[in-house]
């Protein structure tokens, strides 16, 4: 259709236009029924709710904290009995009484008729050395005092002839016959003669000096045991040449006493200070185990034996000397052997058993005290510095005893150990239960307010 020349066909059509005719509404199709399913029983409603209940208990257990389970160990009952400090030492065997016999002068061995092994006698002939310079000496001396003796005789038989001479010029004198000058004459070659016997007499002094000496020498070719013993050291063979000096040692035979036999064994210098002479001890020789032998300390050394010396590996002994106070038979010198001595007792000690004992840092203790293991350092002290070098915490010797089946640590002192106790000064009364083992528990798992269970002797938990 045109549009009205008097209306611009670009004008918005404003009007009103005329709303077309309602449509005719068509049906809504009507919705089915819901279905609804049977109702529960009250006996399921219960069931259910039983199940709910029993699935939030099991949520609130797991999420509550666990109670540590208690740690299975093994416990042992302080007790009041004597105690004895001992120091055990190894060393070796050797006899109370070694001689290493020599030879004095220097010569051929000519005969040697003992054997290691063979029992001798003092006095008796061990060696004999060829000495025919030493016999040519003696001869020597003994021609040289018999001399002496002659001329010492021929002295003295001029001296009697000039006595009566003496004696005759004085008859004459007092006759007038002779002067006073042939009296002084006669009396001084008496003083003369008497003077070359007193010369020889001294001369027969000094040979008898010198034979004495050369016959003392020539004694040394027979070489004598000094003691009553056994021979243990044969060094020498007949035909060898012995160099007797009073530098150089060389032994021809060595004998020992057997019957009497000592330990030599080296202590620590953190033990040695408790030993005195006289103290008793027992011997284990390693050639006969299952017997021990009684013993005595008869000489703790004073002067230091120190292996590996400047080194990490440093060492510092002292040598013990001990005398088997019973025959030991069958022994031998350099037999090794372990010594046991005992060095103080103390009656009505305290004891546990020694790995009762253990040690915790300051520390610890201090956290085991105010409830907590890493306890933060109480307000107001020093912050460590950032380079500082780390100090070494001191160690406390504690116990852990246990109270109701939980084990609390307890700093102790310490007192004499043995083998298998050790006495508590202080820190711990009779009669209460301390842990003793495991070794793994005590060392690193027990803490102070931890639960224990003793431990069945087959290992098992009661």
């Amino acid at each position: 259709m045109t549009p009205p020349p008097d209306r611009d066909p670009l004008a918005l059509d404003l009007e009103p236009r005329p709303e077309p005719e309602a449509r005719e509404a068509a049906p809504t199709p009507a919705r089915p029924p819901a279905r609804r399913g049977p109702a529960l029983s009250w006996p399921r409603r219960l069931v259910v709710a039983g199940l709910l209940a029993a699935v939030a208990a099991v949520t609130a257990l797991s999420l509550r904290p666990r109670r540590e389970p208690p740690l299975p160990v093994q416990l042992a009952t302080a007790q009041k009995s004597a105690i004895t400090r001992k120091v055990t030492a190894a060393g070796k065997l050797q006899a109370a009484t070694t001689v290493k016999v020599s030879s004095n002068i220097s010569g051929d061995l000519l005969e040697l008729p003992v054997r290691e092994g063979d029992r001798v006698r003092k006095g008796q002939l061990l060696a004999r050395i060829e000495a025919r310079r030493y016999a040519a000496q003696v001869k020597q001396q003994e021609a040289l005092r018999a001399g002496a003796s002659a001329d010492l005789a021929a002295e003295r038989v001029l001296i009697a002839r000039l006595e009566q001479d003496l004696g005759r010029v004085k008859r004459l004198t007092a006759g007038g016959n002779a002067s006073q000058a042939e009296v002084d004459r006669a009396l001084a070659d008496l003083r003369a003669e008497q003077a070359k016997a007193d010369a020889a007499a001294e001369r027969i002094a000094q040979a008898d000096a010198a034979l004495a000496d050369a016959r003392h020498l020539l004694s040394f070719s027979t070489v004598a045991s000094p003691i009553d013993g056994i021979v243990v050291t044969r060094a020498k063979q007949v035909g060898e040449r012995v160099r007797g000096s009073d530098l150089n040692e060389d032994p021809i035979v060595t004998i020992a006493t057997l019957s009497a036999m000592e330990a030599k064994v080296e202590v620590g210098e953190h033990e040695v200070v408790y030993l005195h002479e006289g103290d008793p001890a027992e011997v284990e020789i390693d050639a006969f185990p299952d017997r021990k032998f009684p013993a005595q300390v008869i000489e703790v050394a004073k002067n230091a034996l120190v292996k590996n010396p400047g080194t990490e590996a440093e060492v510092t002994t002292f040598p013990v000397r001990l005398a088997l106070t019973a025959a030991a038979a069958g022994s031998l010198p350099g037999m090794s052997c372990q010594a046991t001595i005992s060095t103080e007792t103390h009656r009505d000690a305290v004891v546990v058993p020694i790995q009762a004992v253990t040690v915790r840092t300051e520390k610890e203790l201090a956290g085991a005290a105010q409830g907590a293991p890493g306890a933060a350092p109480p307000a107001g002290a020093p912050a460590p510095a950032a380079f500082a070098r780390p100090r070494r915490e001191p160690l406390r010797k504690v116990v852990f005893v246990v109270e109701g089946g939980v084990a609390k640590a307890r700093p102790v002192e310490t007192g004499l150990a043995d083998e298998s106790a050790i006495e508590i000064v202080s820190g711990l009364k009779e009669g209460e239960q301390v842990v003793e083992g495991p070794y793994k528990a005590l060392s690193r798992e027990l803490k102070s307010g931890k639960p224990v269970k003793q431990e069945q002797p087959d290992g098992g938990g009661r």
